[in-house]
């Protein structure tokens, strides 16, 4: 059954006032708010079907109602308005994203601490599926006569370094000729097809000096390109949830806490999950969560979706205001990451 205009512009006002205020609202309430022109008492009839429909629920200790999960899908799908961010909060999105850090995971722990400050919300970041992660370069850099530095740079900013002791002695110039042949066998390949790729016979020049150092290498990077396969979770802000009305009951904020703290379940469940910006509300969530709203928004470097940001909170939450939020900032990441590349040119 279709909602008439009537009965969506009064529970939109519900849910505005209710997601500003946290408290059960009255038709009094509603009949007050800016451009309603009915009367409490037909407010009050239209939120008692609008009750009946499953779009509110009313609290036992309340006269006034409060929207349900079903309230807030409508909304999200239908009534929410795009809100525009300010100047100055572009401003600080924009400028607090543009570090002068070449470490990409931490660029990323840096995002969701940025979209946590914001939003005031817990937030997380999921890293890139790293199997499809492509090799740029691999560098060897001598750090005194018994170890060396591996390290795998890949197009997606990631840098990967690994203390090799050495049980032969090497040259630095030795050291830059196995970089090249590396970088020139395995540039250009994916984390999974490097894997199944063995340079060592492929050598065609001062075979024996070189292999003695690609043996000491060769397990070492395999084991490198085996961890880049991980993918890692940050999360931040998780003590905002104290700052928020539905988790002053300490059990629940217990629940809540429980439920993020398995980070191998979340990863399974944020990875699942579609590319672009994608709410699930409530119910639509797994039993752990069902209480709580999941925003995630996916992130790119060069044009392609590699990983997903995201926040979760109450379903009370500014729908609006936040999915703005995190399309403004995953656009300016991309950003940031051009500008530390082009930094290092």
């Amino acid at each position: 059954m279709e909602l008439s205009e009537r009965k969506l512009k009064i529970l939109q006002a519900i849910i505005d006032d209710y997601v500003e205020n946290a408290e059960p609202v009255g038709s009094r309430t509603i009949s007050k708010a800016p451009g309603m022109d009915y009367s409490p008492a037909t407010i009050r009839n239209e939120m008692a079907d609008l009750e009946e429909m499953g779009y509110l629920t009313h609290p036992h200790t309340s006269a006034g109602r409060v929207p349900s999960d079903k309230a807030y899908r409508l909304y999200v799908n239908e009534l929410m308005q795009k809100e525009e961010l300010s100047k100055l909060e572009k401003t600080v999105i924009s400028e607090r994203l543009h570090l002068k850090t070449q470490e990409f995971e931490k660029a990323i722990a840096h995002a969701a601490s940025v979209l946590s400050e914001i939003t005031n919300l817990t937030s997380f970041a999921l890293t890139p599926k790293k199997a499809d992660d492509v090799i740029k370069y691999i560098n060897l850099i001598p750090v005194d006569n018994g170890t060396v530095i591996l390290m795998i740079v890949s197009e997606s900013g990631k840098v990967n370094n690994k203390a090799v002791r050495m049980s032969v002695p090497y040259t630095e110039e030795n050291l830059n000729l196995l970089s090249k042949t590396m970088t020139y066998n395995y540039k250009g390949r994916t984390v999974s097809q490097a894997l199944t790729n063995n340079i060592i016979a492929n050598f065609e020049t001062d075979i024996v000096a070189m292999s003695g150092l690609a043996e000491d290498l060769m397990p070492n990077f395999m084991k490198t390109l085996e961890e880049m396969l991980n993918v890692n979770l940050y999360m931040e802000g998780l003590s905002n949830i104290f700052d928020i009305p539905e988790y002053n009951d300490l059990t629940k904020a217990r629940e809540f806490i429980d439920a993020l703290s398995n980070k191998d379940e979340m990863t399974r469940k944020l990875i699942e999950r579609e590319d672009g910006i994608t709410v699930t509300i409530g119910e639509e969530n797994d039993d752990d969560i069902k209480d709580c709203s999941v925003i995630t928004a996916s992130y790119s470097v060069d044009g392609k979706f590699i990983g997903k940001i995201g926040v979760i909170g109450p379903t009370r939450m500014q729908y609006n205001k936040v999915t703005s939020i995190m399309k403004y900032l995953t656009e300016n990441l991309n950003e940031a990451f051009k500008l530390e590349d082009e930094g290092d040119k």
